[in-house]
C-alpha cells in the first residue's frame, strides 16, 4: 500500500509548484487541517509497567518508533488528498478554458474564410502568370528583317505605336468595367445555424413582434377609418378622397400621402415628438429578461413562444392555402364568380376608356370602403347574406379542412355500408339496445365477457374506443404492477380499464361508480408545467388513490366519468329517500 501511495505521489510535479492547502478555495478545515487526531494503541497495565522499569528501553523506543510511523502515514494521506484536490481544481480551470475556447473560436466560419482566401490567391496568380507571359511575348518578338525598307520600318512602328496607344488608352478608361463582366464560379457558402435556445427563439419573437408593428398599425388606423372611430376624420377622408376621384388626382394624393408621411419618418427620427394615429397607441409592458430561470420555466417559456409561432404560421398558412384553393378550382362555385368578374373587367378596359373605367372603379372601392363596410360590420345578418367578397373569403376551404371533408366521406360511406351489414345480421327479435350490448367488443373480445360483467352494461357513446392512457397503482410495489398501459372505458354503472397486455384478466381493473369517495384532476409529475393529464380516483378498497395518466383526451374523461357519478349518485340518494 505504501508503495503504491509512493507512487502515486512521485508521477505529478513536485511539492512546491502547487499551491498550499491552506489557501485552497475548496480546503476545508476538517480536510486540510494539520490537526490530526491519531489513534494510539491501547496499552494494558503491565505494558505501562513495563514502559516505566528503566530496565526495560527497547518497548519505548518501539512505541516511539510506531508514533513516528503513523505520522508519517497521516502526512503522507494529507499530502496526497492536496494533491488532489489541486488536480481536480486544475481540470475544473482547464474545463472552463476550454469551454470558453469553444465559444470565442468558430472552427466552420474560419474554415470557410480560408477557402475563400485561397480561391482569391489562385486567381491572382493566374492574373499574374498572364501578364508575364504577355511581357515575355513581346520581349522574344523577332525583329523585322533588315532588307526591308525603312519606309515600311516607319510605317510598322507608327501603327504598332497607335495600336499599343488605343489598347492603353481603351484598358485605363474601360479596364475596370471590363473586368466586372468576367465570368467567376460561385462561391457556395453554407450559412451556419445556430442551436436552438430559448432566449434566442424570444428574442426573434420579440423582433417580428416589433418589425410588424408599423404594418399592424396602418391596418388598424384603416379599420378605424372604415368604422368611423372619429366621425369628423372620417368625414374628412371620404370628402377628399371623392373629389380627388372625381377630378382624377387619386394617384396624386396616394404619392403625396406616402411623401408626407416619409417627411413625418425624417422628423420623427430627427428627435420631433409627431402621434399620426387615428387610434391611440396603447404602450405595453416590456418584461425584463430574466436570467436565472429554472427548468421548468425555460420549458414554458419555449412553449409560450412555440405556441405564437404555432398561430402565426397557422394563419399566414390558412391564407395562403385559401388563395391557393381559389385559383384552383377546388371549389368552382366560388372560382366561377371570379372568372365572370375578370371577363367582365377585360371586357370594360377593351371598349371604355381608362379615364371612366378609373373612375368607376374609385368611387365603388370609396363607397364600400366608408360606407357599405361601416352598415355591414354593424349588421352581421345582412353582411353574411349581401356582402359577396366576404361570402366567398369565409366559405374558402383550407388543405386540413378539405382533408377532413373527404375523410368524413369515407368513414359515412363506410358506416352506411356496415349499418346495413349489421341490420341484415341481427335476428329480428332483437332491440337496439340489446344489439349495441350484445355485439360491442374491444380488441380483445366481447366488452362484458372480458371484464365479467352483465351484457347491458356496455361503453358510453363518448368513448366507445376508449381513451388510452397509463394506470398507476401506488399501493403495489413491484414495476410490472406499479405502471400499465392499456385503455379506460365508462358504462353507465362502472369505471373500466383494460391493461395492453395479453394474459389473463386480473390485469384489468373494474371499480364500482358508487365505491368513488373522491375523483379529481391530478399533475403526475410536479417538474413539467401545466395542470397535468392525469385523474386520480380514490376507493375504501385503496390505501393510495389509482391515478390514470398521460390521457391525451384527460379533461373529456373527466366530465364523462364526472356526470356519470354525479347522476348515480343523485339517483341512488332520490331512490333512499323515497
Amino acid at each position: 500500500m505504501l508503495r503504491r501511495l509512493d507512487k502515486i505521489r512521485f508521477r505529478g510535479h513536485k511539492r512546491d509548484d502547487f499551491l498550499d492547502l491552506a489557501e485552497s478555495p475548496n480546503a476545508s478545515d476538517t480536510e486540510c487541517g494539520d490537526e490530526i487526531p491519531l489513534k494510539v494503541p491501547r496499552t494494558s497495565p503491565r505494558d505501562s509497567e513495563e514502559l516505566r522499569d528503566p530496565a526495560g528501553p527497547g518497548t519505548l523506543i518501539m512505541a516511539a518508533g510506531v508514533q513516528d510511523f503513523n505520522r508519517t502515514e497521516f502526512d503522507r494521506l494529507n499530502e496526497i488528498k492536496g494533491h488532489l484536490e489541486i488536480a481536480l481544481l486544475e481540470k475544473h480551470f482547464l474545463q472552463e478554458e476550454l469551454r470558453k475556447l469553444r465559444e470565442e473560436t468558430n472552427s466552420e466560419m474560419l474554415r470557410q474564410e480560408l477557402d475563400r482566401e485561397r480561391q482569391r490567391r489562385m486567381e491572382l496568380e493566374q492574373k499574374v502568370q498572364e501578364v508575364l507571359k504577355a511581357r515575355t511575348e513581346e520581349q522574344t518578338a523577332q525583329p523585322p528583317p533588315k532588307g526591308q525598307t525603312q519606309a515600311t520600318n516607319g510605317a510598322d512602328r507608327r501603327s504598332q505605336g497607335l495600336s499599343s496607344r488605343a489598347q492603353k488608352w481603351f484598358y485605363e478608361k474601360f479596364g475596370a468595367y471590363v473586368e466586372d463582366f468576367r465570368f467567376q464560379p460561385e462561391e457556395s457558402t453554407v450559412e451556419a445555424e445556430e442551436p436552438l435556445s430559448a432566449r434566442r427563439l424570444t428574442e426573434n419573437m420579440r423582433r417580428l413582434k416589433r418589425g410588424a408593428k408599423p404594418v399592424t398599425n396602418f391596418v388598424k388606423n384603416l379599420s378605424a377609418l372604415s368604422d368611423w372611430y372619429s366621425v369628423y376624420t372620417s368625414a374628412i377622408a371620404f370628402t377628399v378622397y371623392m373629389n380627388a376621384v372625381w377630378h382624377g388626382w387619386a394617384i396624386p394624393l396616394f404619392l403625396f400621402l406616402a411623401i408626407l408621411r416619409l417627411s413625418l419618418n425624417y422628423l420623427i427620427a430627427r428627435g420631433w415628438r409627431i402621434q399620426w394615429s387615428i387610434v391611440p397607441e396603447v404602450s405595453e409592458a416590456v418584461e425584463p429578461p430574466k436570467e436565472d430561470l429554472t427548468v421548468s420555466e425555460k420549458f414554458q417559456l419555449v412553449l409560450d413562444v412555440a405556441q405564437k409561432a404555432q398561430n402565426l404560421f397557422g394563419k399566414m398558412a390558412d391564407i395562403l392555402e385559401k388563395i391557393k384553393n381559389l385559383f384552383m378550382w377546388v371549389q368552382p362555385e366560388i372560382t366561377q364568380k371570379l372568372y365572370v368578374a375578370l371577363w367582365a373587367a377585360f371586357l370594360a378596359s377593351c371598349f371604355f376608356p381608362y379615364r371612366l373605367v378609373g373612375l368607376a372603379v374609385g368611387l365603388y372601392a370609396g363607397i364600400k370602403f366608408f360606407l357599405i363596410d361601416f352598415i355591414f360590420k354593424r349588421c352581421p345578418r345582412l353582411r353574411a347574406k349581401y356582402d359577396t367578397p366576404y361570402i366567398i373569403w369565409k366559405s374558402l376551404p383550407t388543405d386540413p379542412q378539405l382533408k377532413e371533408r373527404s375523410s368524413a366521406a369515407v368513414s359515412r360511406r363506410l358506416q352506411t355500408t356496415s349499418s346495413r351489414s349489421c341490420v341484415s345480421s341481427v335476428p329480428a327479435g332483437l332491440g337496439k339496445e340489446e344489439d349495441a350490448g350484445r355485439f360491442h367488443s374491444t380488441k380483445k373480445g366481447n366488452f362484458h365477457e372480458i371484464f365479467n360483467l352483465t351484457e347491458n352494461e356496455r361503453p358510453l357513446a363518448v368513448c366507445e374506443n376508449g381513451w388510452r392512457c397509463c394506470l398507476i397503482n401506488r399501493d403495489r410495489k413491484m414495476p410490472t404492477d406499479y405502471i400499465r398501459n392499456g385503455v379506460l372505458y365508462v358504462t353507465e354503472n362502472y369505471l373500466c380499464f383494460e391493461s395492453s397486455k395479453s394474459g389473463s384478466s386480473k390485469r384489468n381493473k373494474v371499480i364500482k361508480l358508487m365505491d368513488i369517495t373522491d375523483i379529481q384532476k391530478y399533475k403526475v409529475l410536479s417538474v413539467l408545467p401545466g395542470s397535468g393529464m392525469g385523474i386520480a380516483v380514490s376507493t375504501p378498497s385503496t390505501q393510495k388513490p389509482l391515478v390514470f395518466g398521460a390521457m391525451v383526451h384527460r379533461d373529456e374523461a373527466f366530465e364523462t366519468i364526472f356526470s356519470q357519478y354525479v347522476k348515480i349518485t343523485s339517483a341512488a340518494a332520490s331512490g333512499g329517500d323515497s
